[in-house]
């Protein structure tokens, strides 16, 4: 009923507006009276527990450090692929050949080829004669080490 106390007796004005704001009141402190209680309830109850807690985690036998093998970016396996190879080469063999030696496979991407591409011509135009690559003809490159 909107928060309003139901009387037996109409009552002036001032007596209903009274009556609204200690009611108010009355539910504001039971409202903190509560998150209080599920306050205290959270903390552990002494630092004994805490302590035990923090000597679990410390006690745990810690786990050899494992160097995982490097993968290589596939602008990086483009350049052993190249190395390799005698002629210029365009981007989707170069893509075929670096799957077929394992140095680098597609995460899920349905044009590699293309982003090879883009990769390529961005390092070229971005950094001029110092690239890693070389355009002999459209679609066609090769490392800038060879002439």
């Amino acid at each position: 009923m909107n928060g309003y106390r139901v009387l037996s007796k109409p009552r002036n004005s001032l007596t209903n507006i009274i009556h609204r704001f200690t009611d108010s009141k009355a539910t504001t402190n039971t409202r903190n009276a509560k998150k209080a209680t599920k306050v205290q309830t959270a903390k552990p109850t002494t630092k004994n527990a805490t302590v035990a807690k923090r000597d679990a985690k410390e006690s745990k036998p810690s786990k050899p450090a494992e160097v995982p093998a490097k993968k290589i970016s596939q602008i990086e396996a483009a350049i052993v692929v190249l190395s390799k190879s005698k002629d210029a080469m365009n981007c989707k063999a170069m893509v075929e050949a670096m799957q077929v030696a394992g140095l680098w496979s597609t995460p899920k991407g349905a044009t590699p080829d293309a982003t090879l591409y883009a990769s390529i011509l961005r390092e070229i135009n971005a950094k001029g004669k110092d690239a890693r690559f070389r355009k002999t003809e459209r679609g066609h490159f090769t490392l800038a080490s060879r002439k």
